[in-house]
C-alpha cells in the first residue's frame, strides 16, 4: 500500500512544479520516527511543509479507484497550499508514510533535506540554493552552447556502464542533467558514477542496477528512480547485445538472449518507464518527456550473418512507432536512433574479443595483417570514414528533446552509410 503512495505522488510532485520543460526533483524518505515527528510538530517560518494524508476508507478501493484518489487529493492540496503561501511547497510529508524533499537539483533537494533535520533538532538554519547557477547558457568543450534544455532533467541510461551507454551517460553529465547509470553491470556503473561526481564536484550520476530481461527487476529499477528524484524526464533504452553467425549454425538459445535484451527488454523498460512520465504530465498536461531507443544501422539494413541482432532492431522499430502512437496522448514522445559501428567501443575494440581482432583472426578482411588493416577497412565503408561517436549519438538525443513535434521516428547517425529512402 505504501509503494502505492510513493510511486504516485513522486511523479505529480514532479509534474506539480513544471517549469516549462520540467519539475523539481524530489528525494523520499520513509523514517517513521522522523514523519511522526514532522507531521505533529513541525512548524517553521524557513521551510513550512505541505501535509498530506492517506485517502480515508482506503480499504475499500481497488488498486486503480485509489491512484485516481491520490491523484485528485495530490493535486487539491497542492493547489490550496500555492493559494495560501504564494510559493511552492519545498517538503511534502505524508503522514504516516514519508517526506519528500523537493529541489530545482538533485544537491538542492539534499540542501532541503539536511537543513530540515536541522530544524528537527532545533537547529537554526540558513535556506541555501545548493549552488544552483543561474545562468541559461554554459561553456560544453569551449564551446558555447545555447539554453541548456537538459539541465537539472532526469535521465536513466540503461546498458550505461560501458559502450554508447557510457558515452551518452557522460555527454549528458556535462551539461548537469542527473543520470542514472542503470546496468547489470553494477560495479562498473558504480565506478563511473563516483567518477563523475567527483569529477563536477556534485551529485550529477546515480548507479542502479537492473538486468532488462527480468520484469521485477525493471520495475524496482523505475520504483528506485523514483524514490531517488521524483520522476524522469529521458529514459535512453540503449543496453543491448549482439550474437552475429550463420544463421545455419546459430544455436537458438543465443538467438532467444539476443531478442530477449534487445526487443523484449525494450518492451519492458517504456512499460514501466511511461507511466511514472504519465504521472508527471497530468497536473499541466504540457510536461513533455522523452523515450530513446539506441537502435543501430542494422535496424534499417539486413546485416549478413547477423540475423539475430538485426531481426531485434528491425522489430524494435515497429514497438518504437506502435509506442509513439500510444502514448502521445501523455506526451511522451518515443524515437530511436540508428547509429553506425562504434569502433571505439569494446564490442570492436577489445583486444582479445572484439570484431577487430575475430575479423583478423578469421581472415574476413582480405589482406589485412593488424588491427589497424581492419579498423580501415571498415572505415572506408563509411562515406565520412570513421566511426560513429558516442558525442554523434548525444547530438540526436538533444535534436529529439528539443524537438516537441517528433515521435516514432528513427533516425539514423551512420555518417552517410545508410541513408532513407
Amino acid at each position: 500500500m505504501k509503494n502505492i503512495y510513493v510511486e504516485t505522488i513522486a511523479p505529480l510532485l514532479r509534474g506539480l512544479t513544471f517549469d516549462g520543460e520540467k519539475g523539481n526533483i524530489s528525494i523520499f524518505e520513509d523514517d517513521s520516527r522522523k514523519v511522526g515527528v514532522a507531521f505533529n510538530k513541525i512548524k517553521s517560518e524557513e521551510i513550512l511543509p505541505l501535509y498530506l494524508k492517506e485517502i480515508e476508507n482506503c480499504h475499500l478501493l481497488n488498486q486503480e479507484q485509489l491512484v485516481e484518489k491520490i491523484i485528485s487529493y495530490t493535486i487539491d492540496k497542492f493547489k490550496d497550499y500555492i493559494k495560501q503561501y504564494k510559493q511552492k511547497p519545498k517538503i511534502v510529508i505524508l503522514k504516516n508514510i514519508s517526506i519528500f524533499y523537493l529541489g530545482e537539483s538533485y544537491d538542492q533537494a539534499i540542501n532541503i533535506k539536511n537543513n530540515f533535520e536541522d530544524i528537527l533538532k532545533n537547529s537554526k538554519i540558513i535556506t541555501d540554493s545548493g549552488g544552483d547557477r543561474s545562468s541559461e547558457e554554459y561553456r560544453h568543450d569551449g564551446k558555447l552552447c545555447r539554453n541548456n534544455i537538459i539541465k537539472n532533467k532526469i535521465a536513466v541510461v540503461t546498458g550505461g556502464a560501458q559502450g554508447f551507454g557510457e558515452s551518452i551517460v557522460r555527454e549528458l553529465s556535462k551539461l548537469e542533467c542527473l543520470v542514472f547509470i542503470a546496468d547489470i553491470n553494477v560495479k562498473g556503473a558504480n565506478q563511473l558514477a563516483e567518477e563523475l561526481n567527483i569529477k563536477y564536484k556534485r551529485v550529477i550520476a546515480l548507479a542502479i542496477k537492473v538486468d532488462v530481461t527480468d520484469e521485477d527487476s525493471v520495475r524496482k529499477m523505475i520504483c528506485e528512480v523514483v524514490k531517488k528524484a521524483g520522476g524522469m524526464d529521458i529514459f535512453i533504452s540503449n543496453a543491448g547485445v549482439l550474437k552475429a553467425g550463420s544463421l545455419k549454425e546459430m544455436e537458438f538459445s543465443e538467438f532467444t538472449f539476443v531478442n530477449k535484451v534487445n526487443y523484449f527488454g525494450y518492451f519492458l523498460c517504456v512499460k514501466h518507464a511511461s507511466k511514472v512520465m504519465a504521472l508527471q504530465n497530468i497536473p499541466t498536461g504540457k510536461y513533455f518527456t522523452d523515450i530513446i531507443q539506441i537502435n543501430s544501422k542494422s535496424g534499417l539494413k539486413g546485416s549478413n550473418k547477423n540475423s539475430a541482432y538485426a531481426g531485434s532492431k528491425f522489430g524494435s522499430l515497429g514497438l518504437t512507432q506502435s509506442f509513439a502512437l500510444e502514448l502521445v496522448n501523455d506526451n511522451i514522445k518515443v524515437n530511436s536512433i540508428c547509429p553506425g559501428n562504434f569502433f571505439e567501443g569494446p564490442l570492436w575494440a577489445d583486444p582479445e574479443n572484439g570484431l577487430f581482432v575475430q575479423y583478423l583472426r578469421t581472415g574476413k578482411v582480405p589482406g589485412a595483417k593488424t588491427i589497424e588493416d581492419v579498423k580501415r577497412f571498415y572505415e572506408s565503408k563509411v562515406p565520412m570514414k570513421r566511426g560513429c561517436t558516442g558525442e554523434d549519438v548525444v547530438k540526436a538525443i538533444y535534436y529529439l528533446i528539443d524537438q516537441k513535434y517528433e515521435t516514432g521516428q528513427a533516425i539514423p547517425v551512420t555518417g552517410g552509410q545508410v541513408m532513407l529512402k
